[in-house]
């Protein structure tokens, strides 16, 4: 049988900032895993298994940019709940004419839509997160539903103490219910827990609920000189390059 590490304090070196977190919840999508880049590269393989052709790049944009307003459809009353691999289905669909895609037959659109379950993680994710997991309770925390977190974590190897999805609150992020609702299952305080993320909106809402935050900016998230989401006057409790940075900031060998 093989136990879990120990659960240790702390280092008393840590910043005041960073002290007294005993939990890291992360976002997934563009924080931990590669959402575009996995995208494209599932197009392009399912463009030369059947011999057709569509812009992927420009696909997985705009498919990425419905996530937001299909969640604030739900948010709003105008539709019933609805798990992230639903919405994604729903974008997906409506995007199939824009693209040459429309004559799919539905096993492949249903194993496209489960691209999402197979996103690639960032080349330090899984060496960073089996760092800080060695002293922090770590977990996910994102709007994907529980189905497409476990499956995307045992393919991608991300080792996890737990996996918590918004599905669990019955909200998605940024209600504040999700980030609270993390703290209470976890059975830990708000302030206990450090939400990691790519998005300053997230970690926005996260402060308001009373979590700290590690910003962690991702540049190559959408593409090449894609665009990155403004940090505004959002001030964090820590900025690291990437995961195996925010590991020594916490004083993990």
């Amino acid at each position: 049988m093989t136990l879990l590490p120990t659960l240790g304090p702390p280092p008393p070196v840590l910043p005041i900032a960073l002290q007294g977190v005993r939990v890291l919840v992360f976002d997934i999508f563009g924080t931990v895993v590669d959402w575009r880049g996995s995208l494209v590269r599932e197009g392009l393989a399912l463009q030369q298994r059947l011999g057709l052709a569509a812009d992927w790049p420009a696909l997985a944009d705009a498919w990425r940019a419905g996530y937001r307003p299909a969640m604030a459809r739900v948010a709003r009353g105008e539709q019933p709940w609805a798990t992230i691999d639903q919405l994604h289905r729903q974008i997906l669909d409506g995007l199939l004419p824009q693209f040459g895609l429309a004559g799919l037959p539905e096993a492949e659109l249903d194993q496209l839509n489960r691209a999402w379950h197979r996103l690639a993680p960032w080349p330090d994710s899984v060496a960073g997160l089996a760092r800080l997991r060695t002293r922090y309770v770590t977990s996910t925390l994102s709007n994907g539903n529980m189905a497409l977190l476990v499956n995307l974590s045992k393919q991608a190897g991300l080792p996890w103490d737990c996996v918590l999805s918004a599905e669990l609150i019955g909200r998605y992020k940024p209600d504040l219910a999700v980030y609270t609702g993390a703290a209470r299952l976890l059975g830990w305080a708000p302030e206990q827990l450090m939400l990691v993320a790519a998005h300053p909106s997230d970690l926005a809402a996260a402060q308001l609920a009373g979590l700290r935050t590690a910003y962690i900016p991702r540049p190559a998230e959408c593409g090449p000189g894609g665009p990155m989401e403004a940090v505004g006057d959002t001030v964090f409790d820590t900025v690291a390059a990437d995961l195996g940075e925010l590991a020594t900031q916490l004083g993990i060998a």
